[in-house]
């Protein structure tokens, strides 16, 4: 097999820009945003905006003596502020020892300069289980320290930090017998007998169940993250959008060295995204676009589409901006440009394999500078090796990639791709079929 026949094509072609959305209030910042000139149609991207009211979290019985859990305190702030049409809750300088801190619509949780938000280590602080998306699975599993569901205009701002105290869950990542290997045969299970993912419980016994994600909103619109510092990696994936649209992401400072599968964003089956201006550290990808992964990822469906990367800056990482591996529900309209990618292992990458499916087209990539990377571009289809087999749903498709002066300094190699051949002994009309898709 030629792994450079690839499935892939490579074309050159810009669109139109989409259209400015108006805005009607005062947004959570002044600070305008650039408007966007993307090479598709997309929208143009606002700040959620809020009533201007506010409700200070030590009215509602905190204690920022950094051993104090304000879980009930954080609790009753958002539900009040929620229930008075929304607004913004404010957390003052201190330490704030918290479990799980649920938002709500219409609601703005500020970080003042100064206040530390540390998450509890007790996996019983994060239950009862909530709906997630864990490495492109559903299945219900330990609330995210920061989780909003069906929500609409959130936003987490100022120039506070947040603590995720990870170290703690990084052991349920070993691999062999650890807890997290077990529950992923166990869930594996699950999906070959069909069962539904609202039934998928993961966390069964104290010591079991997968690792929480750091942020993740799941099925939310106009959505919002500006300015914090993620000063110190949580339990899994640090940020993941999950069938959201209409995101901001800009001004954050994120520093996850040190923790297993710690990414710095992740944006999963969501569309209508702006990553900019941010610092990441990461201990694994930096900014990586996802869809599902393998058959509950194409049983659902659902493409990431509409990504605007820009004016970002990384010091470690896997990879500075990556695409897959979960593939599962296609992606397609990403743009990144104007990013300094130092100190990565590979600064663009974009990985599959066989088993995840999906569609992975029209990707710009534009204006960027990598060093001290070992790979500048890395484009593969063997992710992981898997053994030979038919074209069929499982296969994943690349096409339609361009490259604009990337500059690469001090690297050990400035690329290589790995595709899937398509085989003398491929029919010619799946050929045809395959090239269409």
């Amino acid at each position: 097999m030629n792994r450079n026949t690839a499935i892939a094509q490579w074309t050159v072609g810009i669109l139109a820009a989409g259209q400015l959305l108006a805005s009607e209030a005062q947004p959570a910042s002044a600070v305008p945003i650039t408007a966007l000139q993307a090479p598709f149609d997309m929208p143009q991207l606002q700040r959620p905006v809020f009533p201007d009211r506010s409700f200070n979290l030590t009215d509602y019985g905190a204690k920022a003596d950094g051993t104090t859990k304000n879980t009930e305190a954080f609790r009753k702030a958002i539900t009040a502020c929620n229930a008075a049409g929304g607004g913004t809750v404010v957390v003052p300088r201190g330490k704030w020892l918290t479990g799980a801190v649920h938002l709500k619509s219409n609601v703005n949780l500020q970080l003042e300069e100064g206040a530390e938000i540390h998450f509890s280590d007790d996996p019983k602080d994060y239950l009862p289980a909530v709906m997630v998306r864990y490495a492109g699975i559903e299945c219900m599993n330990y609330s995210p320290l920061f989780y909003a569901r069906d929500c609409t205009n959130i936003a987490i701002t100022g120039r506070g930090s947040v603590y995720g105290h990870g170290q703690k869950w990084w052991q349920w990542s070993k691999k062999g017998t650890s807890a997290e290997a077990q529950t992923f045969k166990r869930l594996d299970q699950m999906i070959s007998a069909k069962v539904p993912a609202a039934e998928r419980l993961m966390p069964t016994a104290a010591d079991e169940g997968f690792r929480p994600q750091f942020i993740q909103p799941i099925h939310c619109t106009n959505v919002l993250l500006e300015g914090i510092t993620v000063a110190a990696p949580g339990p899994f994936w640090t940020v993941q959008f999950v069938y959201c649209q209409n995101i901001i992401a800009r001004d954050l400072t994120i520093r996850t060295q040190g923790g297993p599968n710690t990414d710095g964003i992740n944006v999963d089956s969501s569309r209508n995204v702006l990553i900019e201006d941010n610092l990441i550290d990461a201990g694994d990808d930096c900014i990586c676009l996802k869809s599902g992964r393998d058959a509950d990822g194409r049983r659902v469906g659902c493409p990431t589409e509409n990504g605007v990367v820009r004016n970002c800056k990384t010091l470690a990482g896997h990879g500075g901006v990556v695409i897959g591996s979960e593939t599962g529900g296609g992606l397609r309209n990403v743009w990144a440009h104007d990013c300094d990618f130092t100190g990565t292992d590979i600064g663009i990458r974009i990985k599959t394999m066989r088993g995840r499916g999906g569609i992975v087209e029209n990707l710009y990539f534009q204006d960027l500078t990598m060093n001290r990377v070992d790979y500048g571009i890395h484009i593969t289809m063997f992710y992981h090796q898997t053994p030979q087999e038919p074209i069929s749903e499982r296969t994943p498709t690349f096409r339609n990639f361009r490259f604009k002066n990337i500059r690469l300094r001090d690297c050990d190699r400035s690329g290589a791709k790995e595709g899937i051949a398509f085989g003398k002994d491929v029919p010619a009309e799946t050929k045809a079929k395959l090239s269409a898709r």
